[in-house]
């Protein structure tokens, strides 16, 4: 009976670890974490396969419970996905910074 709890946990372990974002991600024998600048994840991962840049409007709308008082706080960030491709035995990983420092990694599937 034991043995299935461990078996379940594991599983559900590894589900959770496979199913969202990744916190860091090797390249080569050095780490790159979420909250890496752009200048650091190139020094350590070189140039990236392809980058594809965006535009996106962040912000918050405060209000006061009676409608008096509205405050709207917005401002406009530079979104950068990098690929990089690690080959055919590995996953490909998609970095996403936001003016310049790393916000989320992501796995792609398996490289070509």
């Amino acid at each position: 009976m034991r043995y299935v709890h461990i078996q379940s946990m594991l599983f559900a372990a590894f589900a959770l670890l496979v199913a969202g974002d990744v916190l860091a991600m090797r390249c080569g024998h050095r780490l790159v974490q979420v909250g890496d600048y752009k200048t650091e994840v190139l020094e350590k991962c070189g140039e990236p396969d392809s980058v594809e840049q965006r535009r996106a409007i962040r912000g918050s709308r405060l209000r006061h419970p009676y409608g008096a008082l509205q405050i709207d706080q917005f401002e406009e960030v530079l979104i950068e996905e990098w690929t990089y491709n690690f080959g055919r035995r590995k996953f490909q990983k998609l970095l996403e910074f936001e003016d310049g420092e790393l916000k989320k990694i992501r796995d792609l599937g398996y490289g070509y």
